[in-house]
């Protein structure tokens, strides 16, 4: 299994539409794609329908069938995955649902995840984080990663990038930063260097959690 995890600086500013724009230019991969979503912290689901989680359970996880819902797992489906998952979780929720998700996805070839949580757990073999450089809006999970980011991901909203400002946090300089236009939200020259990582990533392990235990791909 192959595993790209598309992070961002802030809530809204585009992950989801990056997904489906690489679901759609690397669509000869068959893609399993999947929104994690935390609740209790700053990684808020920007879909009406994150209210849904019962108060009496710290995560659930639900497969989307129908590619004409409103929901972002739906818009995954549109674009052209092949699956398409919703985890729900709450409190230190993700760390007990994690042996689900990985049981879910195991045959999957190609997994794209979106989540900056994610990456407490797992190390992929892609880590993009779409940011908007005109925002100093920068949240507490996104800044907790951003040493681990292997290319980032800038949305402008027309010809021309946004103005920018100067982000509360320091991005690693020698990192690539790809522009994407809003309505595209994908470019030849991201989803190649995506392509690349995932060809040449073999079949090192998943690291999970402290490293207690390993999941090998397949």
């Amino acid at each position: 299994m192959k595993l790209v995890v598309v992070g961002g600086q802030a809530r809204k500013v585009g992950k989801t539409s990056v997904i489906a724009g690489l679901i759609r230019g690397l669509n000869k991969l068959a893609w399993t794609a999947v929104k994690i979503t935390h609740h209790d912290g700053d990684e808020g689901q920007d879909s009406p329908s994150a209210g849904e989680l019962p108060g009496h359970v710290d995560f659930l996880l639900s497969e989307e069938r129908d590619p004409k819902g409103n929901g972002d797992t739906s818009r995954y489906l549109v674009a052209g995955a092949r699956r398409s998952l919703w985890m729900r979780t709450r409190g230190a929720g993700l760390a007990r649902a994690l042996p689900g998700l990985l049981e879910a996805l195991r045959g999957d070839e190609h997994v794209i995840v979106e989540s900056n949580g994610l990456l407490r757990f797992l190390e992929p073999d892609v880590f993009l984080m779409v940011i908007d450089e005109s925002s100093r809006d920068v949240k507490a999970s996104a800044r907790q990663v951003l040493g681990r980011v292997d290319a980032f991901v800038s949305v402008r909203p027309g010809p021309e990038p946004r103005a920018r400002t100067a982000m509360s946090v320091r991005m690693p300089e020698d990192r690539p930063v790809f522009l994407v236009a809003e309505g595209e939200w994908s470019n030849p020259d991201l989803c190649r260097f995506v392509s690349e990582r995932v060809a040449s990533a073999g079949s090192r392990q998943w690291a999970v959690g402290s490293g207690h235990w390993a999941i090998g791909n397949g």
